[in-house]
């Protein structure tokens, strides 16, 4: 095992991050014909906001799609922030859908952290004392499960 560790090499996938606009512009481009401006489908505002809130491809291809959809259900155009906010989840980046992302459920979680289920789901909302808290948040970082 030591020899294949040796020979290993470790790649970090950042994927889009800190690329979000670029990509939501890519994107659009690809979508449309070359003499349709970007401003014309989003604002200025709506590009920031959903390149500053989105982490994934996959999150921004499905809040792209569903907030045109909405665009295009009320008549508004360029879209708006306004309407972007009205359309994404409040909650996407809350620490319980960041953990989901990276693949950890409530019972994984609990298995991992050696606790119930009930206190995990505590932990995730905010409900457990502050030092059981902090405990429980040192040993996920301490095994490299980033918050």
């Amino acid at each position: 095992m030591e020899e294949i560790g040796a020979r290993a090499t470790v790649f970090e996938l950042a994927g889009i991050k800190g690329q979000q606009e670029r990509y939501i512009t890519w994107l659009l481009e690809q979508c449309t014909t070359p003499t349709v401006q970007i401003s014309e489908i989003l604002t200025p505002d709506a590009l920031h906001l959903l390149a500053e809130r989105l982490v994934t491809p996959l999150q921004v291809e499905h809040y792209l799609t569903l907030t045109l959809e909405q665009a295009y259900r009320s008549g508004e155009k360029p879209v708006t922030s306004a309407l972007v906010e009205r359309t994404m989840a409040p909650d996407i980046n809350d620490l319980e859908p960041t953990l989901t992302r990276y693949g950890y459920s409530v019972q994984a979680l609990a298995e991992f952290l050696n606790v119930r289920q009930a206190e995990v789901r505590a932990f995730l909302h905010g409900q457990l004392p502050p030092g059981r808290t902090d405990e429980l948040k040192r040993h996920i970082l301490k095994t490299g499960i980033p918050l």
